[in-house]
């Protein structure tokens, strides 16, 4: 599988709409002034470079695509299966970006991220 998006920030490798991400924690610390972010900071997944200085951890992280980013949100939310659930969320580095996360039973973090409409 290829690198389908690599940046200072991040690698994307794109498994038809399932991807891997590889996040260098390092870059939202050394460039803070080309981030931009909305809403409640969550320090589990926020804490970027506390996150790239651990040994192993939190810095894979699978992100899936949705069509309906609102609509996927209210689902997961009420299946309550979702372990640290963060309300929908933007950040704007290289554009803006809408996502929520939470954890898998074993404590890693998934992203879903899709079209939003924020009101």
């Amino acid at each position: 599988m290829k690198v389908s998006v690599l940046n200072e920030r991040f690698a994307i490798f794109d498994n038809n709409g399932l991807n891997i991400c590889l996040m260098n924690g390092l870059f939202d610390v050394n460039y803070p002034e080309r981030v931009k972010t909305k809403g409640e900071y969550y320090p589990e997944y926020d804490d970027t470079h506390k996150i790239a200085e651990k040994e192993n951890s939190k810095k894979v992280f699978i992100n899936i695509g949705v069509h309906d980013l609102q609509k996927e949100y209210l689902r997961i939310k009420e299946l309550d299966i979702a372990g640290n659930l963060t309300p929908i969320r933007y950040i704007e580095v290289y554009s803006p970006y809408y996502y929520f996360t939470f954890e898998d039973p074993d404590g890693n973090p998934i992203e879903i991220t899709g079209k939003y409409f924020d009101n």
